[in-house]
């Protein structure tokens, strides 16, 4: 998965100094999953005029750590760091190879064109690209890399070159760029022709934005806005709304900045007011003014995108004076268990509550079997608790690798009941595997570490395992605790069974002394 990190402040005077160390640092806190290059795309220019330097992009890329970017950037002679900015977007990217080797050439962001007309960062995987590209090429636009990515790049100038009019919207580009697309993306792009705006989108690849303003916001969430089959004067689809007349702003003065991340490590040290994009939004800043767009309207779409506020802190996502984060967290673990327990294991009366599966624990017992679907090491919490879950609720157990569930087409039916385990709650064989099971009519739990996460949305419910951040590749304390949280629901479901209380006190006791082992 690769990284993305972008910043826009509106009314909010930052040098470029300042704005590339945001973009830097926010580089940084993503880079925990081992990238192998990175890159920035800022306003070029050294005018005084913000609109002037924003008809120009520069792009700084660099195989290696972000730390080899940081340093590029010092060497470059061509860009004044002082100069201030009112409005400026800037984006920025750690990239995981798949498509071509790590280089400069193959990094991120990708331009569209050797004026960088248009620039786009992608997290995710485009299945098509190969005949988007064959398509593009048929056209005349030429490719310098080997990414899938850049085909986004291209395309969303073939749009703007076709364009029946010229006042078109960024937003309306990039939704006709997105219904050309197949396979995953989170995407941010950014463009000379539409200085200081910003759009962001995705599909199966996790993207949220952070708000932070001195001042009250307009609203608590955003109403959706809908492309509508009605055409304008120019020939244009128009607007229509789920909700009131409205979009995100500060009410009392306009200033205002906005962060694009694809994880929210990135963004806690600025803000802890964030909103969850869900799939195929399209986010849109503005004049300052975020809002929010589909293409059409489907079924179970919530009308609005809700303003979270985020209760992670910045020392969680610190080493300290750990060696490193998995380390740290192996360390975390005696912590972590009791976080997944506290307030949901009496140990003096041997009760447990989950709050997330109060209103469908009925059903869940009368269910034909349990099926428990994961990728990795959430795979392997589903396996080491199978044999308990079997014993205590007395259901036929099935685990799952969610990626080998989805070939096979297995059979899946209304009584059901389908757990997805998952520590970042974005795994896209599991999102995928969830939706599959949605359409026939199962009831979905989601076990997951990731407030706000989709498949803690998208499950009809669940229970966040409050393990706090696992910032590490090799999963520790999210193991732990996830195994912990199936327990817990297995000696939920056998509460009221008189033969099963001496095996479910026993084990009780054994999660009230487990701390003390880890």
């Amino acid at each position: 998965m690769c990284g993305i990190f972008a910043y826009l402040n509106y009314h909010v005077p930052r040098t470029r100094r300042e704005i590339l160390e945001i973009l830097i640092k926010g580089l940084q806190r993503l880079e925990y999953r081992g990238y192998d290059s990175a890159g920035v795309g800022i306003d070029g220019g050294n005018s005084k005029d913000w609109e002037s330097n924003a008809k120009s992009i520069h792009l700084i890329k660099q195989r290696g750590k972000v730390k080899a970017l940081d340093e590029e950037i010092h060497k470059q002679k061509d860009i004044d760091l002082d100069l201030e900015f009112d409005v400026h977007l800037g984006i920025a990217h750690t990239r995981w190879a798949t498509h071509g080797v790590p280089s400069p050439v193959n990094s991120h962001p990708h331009r569209s064109d050797k004026t960088n007309e248009f620039i786009v960062i992608h997290n995710g995987i485009i299945t098509n690209y190969k005949d988007l590209r064959k398509f593009l090429e048929s056209k005349g636009y030429e490719f310098e890399s080997e990414t899938d990515t850049e085909t986004i790049a291209k395309l969303v100038k073939y749009m703007y070159d076709n364009r029946e009019s010229d006042d078109i919207s960024f937003a309306t580009l990039v939704e006709r760029v997105i219904q050309q697309l197949e396979g995953s993306f989170a995407l941010v792009f950014k463009s000379v022709h539409y200085p200081g705006e910003a759009v962001g989108t995705r599909r199966g690849s996790p993207l949220l934005m952070g708000v932070r303003s001195d001042h009250k916001l307009s609203a608590d969430h955003i109403p959706v806005l809908y492309r509508s089959s009605a055409k304008d004067k120019k020939g244009c689809t128009t607007l229509s709304r789920a909700g009131q007349d409205t979009s995100l702003f500060p009410v009392d003065e306009k200033a205002v900045e906005y962060y694009f991340a694809s994880d929210a490590s990135a963004v806690i040290e600025h803000t802890n007011r964030v909103i969850f994009l869900e799939d195929d939004d399209v986010a849109v800043v503005v004049d300052g003014r975020l809002s929010i767009h589909r293409i059409k309207r489907t079924a179970g779409d919530y009308p609005a995108r809700a303003i979270q506020t985020l209760q992670m802190e910045l020392q969680q996502i610190m080493k300290g004076n750990f060696s490193s984060f998995m380390q740290k967290e192996i360390f975390e673990q005696p912590e972590s268990v009791v976080n997944t327990m506290r307030g949901r294991v009496n140990f003096e009366n041997n009760t447990v509550i989950l709050g997330g599966l109060k209103d469908h624990i009925k059903e869940i017992q009368r269910c034909r079997r349990l099926i428990l679907i994961a990728c990795g090491t959430s795979y392997h919490a589903g396996v080491a608790t199978r044999q308990v879950l079997e014993e205590l609720t007395e259901l036929p157990v099935m685990v799952e690798l969610a990626s080998d569930f989805l070939d096979r087409n297995t059979p899946v039916f209304r009584d059901d009941v389908c757990f997805f385990i998952s520590q970042s709650g974005e795994t896209a064989d599991s999102l995928m595997a969830l939706r599959y099971c949605k359409d026939r009519g199962a009831l979905t739990v989601g076990i997951t570490n990731t407030v706000g996460s989709s498949i803690s949305r998208e499950t009809d419910c669940g229970v966040h395992i409050n393990a706090g951040p696992e910032i590490g590749v090799a999963s520790t304390k999210a193991y732990t605790s996830q195994f912990v949280a199936l327990i817990m629901f297995a000696l939920l479901m056998c509460d009221d069974r008189i033969s099963m209380q001496p095996r479910r006190r026993e084990i009780i006791q054994g999660l009230k002394i487990l701390p003390g082992k880890t």
